[in-house]
């Protein structure tokens, strides 16, 4: 080959090798990013020697060759400024999608192939031709029709990267906005050199000063490296971190409006994800918290509990302010971190729920344990003495018939009280399920009434009952029974002589049906009936001095809850009690 060596061309091949040389190191050292930069300036390297070569070139021929190499620097090099864009403005997920790189690679591809065929067919070049007129021989190309497309290619390329940045350049906290600046205006340089040589302005004659600015542009990027940390891992890779962290951040300007924040952010805002945040004020990202706003207006550090209601949800967060006043920046910045206690919270309110039901248990078997061993021992050590007394003939027959009645009393209130506490007992097992089933309600009532029946006729107690033969309910049938029991005994022991107990039953909405049982007895003081269903043990004595433990009606509540149904009392001294019961029918 002969070449004429001249200056253009020895700046271009030296240059251009230097870009080389940086661009292996480069590519072999950085990240992601960086070796996108790495192949920019690879592709400017091929442009830039090969181009040094055709400057050098003393025929035609030869020239084209090396036009024909250049080509796989100027067709490659948009492509991989738009990538080194991308990746630089966190956007390479849009170049992964198959369909997107094809759409990149075509006119790439498609370029080689023109140029390198040219002669069959003249839509990149109509015609190349050898000028001598100048200091040394140039090349003059009459451009085709693929020669317009690919500049349409190049500059979109060039204008998309330069909107990219330009976005990031807006958006950046001003800490990073120097490197920014030296992106922009490297990104700027080629254009103006490009340009000025397709619309005729040519200081150089034939010479296309475009790997010239990209040249320039490569080492004000290179500068941006090593003078503002371009690619350091604080301004690239801070921006990936705190999007993967469950944590929000919100960054404010000395004017307390919003800079940069990550997405997390949204978890603890009201606002939507498509709504704009940079420039609001802090007071308009947190309307209805005024004393976390005037803390952060007031310039004070520290942490504060928060809650607010998102989306319809409760949640439960820590913001922590941070001030950045120091001579670290050139001005000031706060820093609000937020972090989500919610499940923490739910934790923690569980947790006392569940300790303060556990207290009541075991107050409530303290209070079982404390009945057993005074209440329950008590009438069978009666009993047994008694019995004791009739075997050795301690006591006459008109004795034991005086005593008799208060020994039935005793016995049936131990049977009542055993009963309580055994069917209590076994609900509270782990495990224990409710065996819920459909069933006549009149016919448990019915059997309730036979149960009691002897106690009522003792002390002249009517009990009647309006439940039609086909009320059907859906619950556990031992835990119904049991509730009936303890309000039809709560009913007789509270009642004088003469007096009348009524059961009625009724539909009522959502599938509910409405158990009644009331009485003329004595009934029960407010004070008495606020403690009812407040988990306090309220015992009593009878009208005829009867024993109570108090158990009874805290295992009606139990029972009916369980079974999804409620109960609920209505009393007035002097005049009577009526108990209700929900119970499902499960229609």
């Amino acid at each position: 080959m002969n070449f004429t060596f001249n200056g253009y061309g020895l700046v271009l091949l030296f240059f251009g090798t230097l870009t080389a040389v940086l661009a292996i190191y480069i590519y072999k050292r950085g990240t992601s990013v960086v070796r996108w930069f790495g192949l920019m300036m690879g592709s400017n390297a091929i442009w830039s020697i090969a181009y040094g070569f055709e400057l050098s070139s003393h025929n035609l021929a030869q020239a084209l060759f090396f036009i024909n190499i250049e080509y796989l620097g100027i067709a490659t090099l948009p492509l991989n400024w738009f990538l080194f864009c991308l990746n630089f403005c966190n956007k390479e997920c849009w170049y992964k999608k198959p369909l997107n790189l094809t759409l990149l690679l075509i006119a790439p591809i498609t370029t080689l192939a023109m140029v390198w065929t040219n002669p069959m067919h003249h839509l990149h070049y109509k015609d190349v031709k050898m000028f001598f007129d100048g200091p040394f021989p140039m090349v003059k190309i009459y451009p085709g029709t693929w020669y317009r497309i690919f500049t349409v290619y190049f500059y979109l390329l060039l204008a998309c990267g330069c909107y990219l940045i330009f976005n990031k350049f807006r958006s950046a906290d001003p800490i990073y906005r120097k490197q920014n600046y030296s992106i922009l205006i490297a990104a700027l340089i080629p254009w103006v050199g490009n340009i000025s040589y397709l619309i005729g302005i040519r200081p150089l004659g034939f010479i296309d000063i475009t790997p010239f600015a990209f040249i320039l542009t490569t080492f004000l990027i290179l500068l941006g490296i090593y003078r503002f940390r371009l690619f350091d891992v604080v301004p690239i890779a801070r921006e990936k971190a705190l999007e993967l962290m469950d944590d929000g951040f919100l960054v404010l300007d000395k004017k307390h409006r919003a800079i940069d924040y990550n997405t997390s952010l949204y978890r603890y805002i009201s606002c939507s994800k498509n709504s704009k945040i940079i420039g609001q004020s802090i007071g308009e990202l947190f309307p209805k918290h005024i004393d976390f706003v005037q803390k952060v207006e007031s310039g004070l550090s520290g942490k504060m509990e928060m809650q607010a209601i998102v989306r319809d949800e409760i949640i439960y967060f820590e913001a922590e302010i941070l001030l950045l006043n120091e001579n670290k920046i050139n001005e000031a910045f706060t820093i609000i971190k937020f972090q989500d206690l919610t499940s923490a919270k739910k934790d923690a309110l569980i947790a006392k729920e569940q300790a303060l039901e556990l207290e009541k248990v075991n107050q409530l078997k303290d209070r079982i344990f404390s009945i057993i061993a005074h209440d329950l021992r008590g009438p069978l050590v009666n009993l047994s003495e008694i019995l004791k007394m009739v075997s050795y003939n301690q006591v006459s027959q008109e004795e034991f018939e005086k005593i008799s009645p208060e020994l039935s009393k005793d016995i049936i209130y131990t049977t009542d009280l055993l009963e309580n506490v055994l069917h209590w007992s076994r609900s509270q097992l782990h495990g224990f399920g409710i065996q819920k089933e459909f069933f006549n309600v009149r016919n448990i009532i019915l059997n309730e009434i036979n149960y009691h029946l002897p106690s009522a006729t003792l002390k002249k107690v009517t009990i009647l009952h309006d439940v039609f033969p086909n009320e059907i309910a859906y619950a556990d049938v031992l835990m119904f029974q049991i509730v009936i029991r303890n309000i039809i005994n709560n009913a007789i022991k509270f009642c004088n002589e003469g007096c009348e107990i009524v059961i009625t039953a009724s539909y009522q909405l959502s599938h509910m049906l409405k158990i009644c049982i009331s009485d003329n007895g004595v009934g029960m003081a407010e004070s008495t009936l606020d403690k009812l269903f407040k988990d306090e043990n309220v015992s009593s004595r009878g009208t005829q001095n009867e024993k109570g433990t108090g158990l009874g009606l805290m295992i009606c509540k139990d029972f009916m809850h369980r079974n999804g149904g409620e109960i609920s009392v209505t009393s007035q001294l002097g005049k009577g009690t009526t108990f209700c019961l929900l119970v499902p029918t499960g229609d």
